[in-house]
């Protein structure tokens, strides 16, 4: 039926309608094809283009036929004009009166004028299909980011009102769960399975102090945030670390605030549920990475902890700890004076 259709149309506008949409097509099945991979797309691509180079050849024999009339580009141009010449006659016979002749200026005119007008409109359709995806909702089965979910509506622990301007857990899962944390870590490729919070208290405060976290997991790092609001400076903590069993410790500072990046074992806890359903004892598990920042520049106390771990052991390097700093620690208010 479309091809029906098509045989209808004049020369001049059937023509340009054929190049336009493929080239708009091909261009654009090439583009995904190189996007994708994919060489079954890129054949289709291909053929697409040659089909349209095959059109504007035919196009360019008719315009030269037009203006360069003689036998041989007559009996040539007759054949890509047979569809035109009897539309176009009758409708200037209806208007003069009079049977214009085949070079006359005015049907030269006319002819441009579909063309332009064809590949305008063909033009805005292959336009609008390209940038639809961008707008429209994917169809596709590609796992989508986790979202930030957990102590979104509990009740906020006592702590929280005695502190000045805290941090919630669900405030720093929004600051860390971001769409470029995977590219800050060093795996672009990779889409976030789960990202969670909670609005904790530190332990051995007897809930005295408010200790907000966020964490969320990739395939390759585990990404976990925490702001702990004690009277504990950086100076005193990094004193702290000379006793534990902290590695590889650094001082630095990071937009203009003291601190330190350390290294620890993660725990790691076994439950067996079978049917006594205890638990193993405690192991060491991964190593982990931790960047420690003041939560101000004068470093009055409290402080917030970025920390990164794998299952594997392997840790990305210390720029990716303080580009996630950088991005994450403007959403925490700085701590005020007391």
């Amino acid at each position: 039926m479309l091809g029906f259709l098509l045989r209808l149309l004049p020369f001049w506008v059937r023509e340009p309608l054929l190049i336009a949409v493929g080239s708009v097509l091909g261009v654009r099945i090439m583009y995904l094809a190189v996007r994708d991979h994919d060489r079954v797309a890129a054949g289709l691509g291909v053929v697409f283009l040659v089909f349209t180079a095959i059109r504007v050849h035919a196009v360019i024999r008719a315009l030269r036929a037009r203006r360069n009339p003689s036998p041989t580009a007559s009996a040539d141009g007759a054949a890509v004009d047979a569809a035109a010449q009897p539309q176009a006659q009758a409708q200037a016979q209806a208007v003069t009166g009079s049977r214009p002749r085949p070079d006359t200026p005015e049907k030269e005119h006319n002819a441009w004028g579909q063309a332009v007008a064809a590949v305008a409109v063909f033009g805005a359709l292959g336009a609008a299909l390209w940038v639809a995806p961008r707008f429209m909702p994917s169809d596709d089965n590609a796992p989508q980011p986790a979202s930030c979910s957990g102590g979104a509506h509990e009740e906020l622990p006592k702590a929280y009102k005695d502190t000045p301007r805290p941090v919630t857990g669900e405030e720093l899962c929004k600051a860390l769960n971001r769409p470029d944390l995977a590219e800050l870590l060093g795996t672009p490729e990779e889409t976030a399975t789960t990202a969670s919070s909670t609005n904790n208290t530190a332990p051995l405060t007897d809930g005295k102090v408010a200790q907000p976290e966020a964490e969320v997991t990739f395939d390759t790092y585990t990404v976990n945030v925490s702001a702990t609001y004690n009277e504990l400076s950086t100076g005193q903590y990094v004193k702290l670390m000379k006793f534990g069993d902290e590695k590889d410790v650094k001082t630095l500072t990071v937009l203009g605030r003291p601190a330190v990046l350390s290294s620890d074992h993660t725990m790691k806890l076994e439950i067996n549920l079978g049917s006594g359903g205890s638990g193993g004892p405690v192991g060491e598990g991964p190593l982990a990475r931790t960047l420690s920042v003041a939560l101000d520049r004068k470093d009055r106390g409290g402080y917030c902890d970025i920390t990164v771990w794998s299952t594997s052991g392997a840790l990305p390097n210390d720029s990716a700890l303080l580009n996630i700093a950088e991005k994450v620690l403007p959403r925490i208010p700085e701590r005020p004076a007391r």
